[in-house]
């Protein structure tokens, strides 16, 4: 296997002029392999176009990146928790990466038209195109009816694929897989199945369906031990996943950009045993959402865990739980959910009332308990609050406000600094209550939070038994 492979071309996606990217193994004298570059469209108020490279390394990499719009005076390589320290030599930024990584590459402190910078580990288990068990798709237009192969896996080769029906239901026992250099213009629908595996380093790629206003990126309907890994999914119109009333599900290694509005990276709703690790999401609404009930999905949510993750809001929330709920009834329990080792990158929200980096509002008479927020970095944000812990009944969605919020943990929370409302912890009136909230080293700025009465948070009369460790 190559230790560091760059894969072929989609010439149908737009590419990016910004940036020329060159990659060779650290130390050595060979010669250097290009990148390919594509354009990713990013914030919902004012679209705008960034830009997007990936590759697979097994070994340290050196990395060569050309910018092509302007001047080079200063560079910023976020997570800033990564401490890469570039060199800039005239207008080419050059360092190394010793292990996989996903970047944001910054010019004079541009956000917007920055260089996302995806360097995965090396696939180690993919499956062959040319096991007689795989069924090859070759470029052209495609209908649904390929998921009626015996085939075990459905392979999708490099170039750009269009789905005729542009939803693939995928049946249960299936994988469907995504090669590096290919793009599936279509949704995935997981509904009442199972065993499923949908992967690669390929892309989903909707930039081209704006008129489909409900589309999402894929779909977990009643499924169960569903697998998600590895593959781009790029300008959805709706979530990125959409997991409603599901069980064992695992997400790994997935990168999602999206710029319209109810564009969310990952929804949960009514569903329990989830696992999400080493994902990229930079959405225009919430990057992770965990909710009770909603739509025809019924039921709690729990044993939920979020790691290893980079996280970038344009607009609302990265990490968001409880607004909705079955509120004609005793509304839902979401409970034993852990966040855990995430970079949280950008919080962009004018209205105050999705304020939030790391949001509870229990809405529509649910209980939220059991949370546990650790080792947390969240970097100096544009608009917004580091945390927002509330019972509520948001006109917009609850016709009645939460239950209760319980036994919440914040550990090891460090945010950089910079512009910051006041974080709140309101209960709704002595009925609906927030109780048993712990900070375990808190600091802002570089200064330790010890206190309620800190001037970075709020607090009303409806809280109780609030900890600074």
């Amino acid at each position: 296997m190559k230790p560091i492979i760059c894969y072929p071309l989609i010439q149908e996606i737009p590419q990016s002029q910004d940036y020329i990217i060159r990659i060779r193994e650290a130390g050595s004298d060979g010669p250097w392999s290009d990148v390919n570059v594509y354009g990713v469209k990013v914030d919902m108020h004012q679209v705008r176009q960034a830009s997007m490279a990936y590759f697979d390394m097994g070994v340290p990499v050196e990395l060569e990146i050309e910018c092509r719009y302007t001047e080079v005076q200063t560079i910023d390589i976020r997570p800033l928790s990564y401490k890469i320290q570039p060199q800039i030599q005239a207008n080419v930024i050059s360092f190394e990466l010793k292990e996989s990584a996903k970047l944001s590459i910054e010019v004079n402190g541009e956000r917007f038209r920055n260089l996302h910078l995806f360097g995965n580990g090396l696939e180690t288990d993919a499956p062959s195109m040319h096991d007689p068990r795989v069924h090859v798709i070759q470029p052209g237009i495609h209908r649904t009816e390929w998921l009626e192969t015996e085939a075990e896996v459905l392979y999708f080769t490099p170039g750009m694929h269009y789905i005729e029906e542009t939803i693939l239901r995928v049946p249960s026992g299936k994988t469907v897989y995504i090669d590096g250099g290919a793009a599936v213009a279509g949704s995935f629908v997981c509904d009442r199945v199972q065993n499923v595996t949908i992967r690669g380093r390929g892309l989903v790629y909707l930039a081209d369906f704006h008129r489909f206003s409900a589309f999402r990126g894929i779909r977990l309907i009643h499924a169960s031990q569903i697998a998600i890994e590895g593959i781009m999914i790029i300008d959805v119109p709706h979530y990125s996943v959409y997991i409603g009333s599901s069980q064992y599900v695992s997400i790994k290694g997935i990168k999602s950009f999206s710029t319209r509005g109810w564009s969310d990276g990952i929804d949960i709703m009514s569903s329990s045993d989830i696992e999400i690790e080493h994902v990229f999401l930079r959405n225009s609404d919430d990057c992770i959402a965990i909710y009770g009930s909603r739509w025809g999905y019924r039921g709690n949510s729990r044993r939920i865990r979020v790691s290893h993750a980079v996280l970038w809001a344009d607009v609302a929330h990265p990490l968001m739980i409880g607004t909705h709920g079955d509120h004609e009834a005793n509304g839902d329990v979401i409970e034993d959910i852990r966040y855990e080792d995430i970079d949280i990158l950008e919080h962009h929200e004018p209205q105050p009332n999705y304020w939030g980096a790391m949001a509870i509002n229990a809405g529509d008479h649910n209980t939220v308990r059991n949370v546990v927020y650790a080792r947390i970095r969240v970097e100096t944000f544009e608009q917004g609050q580091l945390f927002d812990l509330r019972v509520v009944r948001n006109k917009d969605y609850n016709p009645a406000p939460g239950r209760r919020i319980e036994h919440i943990l914040f550990e090891d929370i460090e945010y950089a600094g910079g512009t910051l409302h006041p974080s709140r912890i309101y209960g709704y009136d002595e009925e609906h209550s927030i109780e048993g909230v712990t900070f375990n080293n808190l600091t802002i700025a570089g200064q330790r939070v010890d206190s309620p009465n800190h001037p970075a948070i709020e607090m009303n009369e409806y809280v109780r038994g609030i900890t600074f460790r």
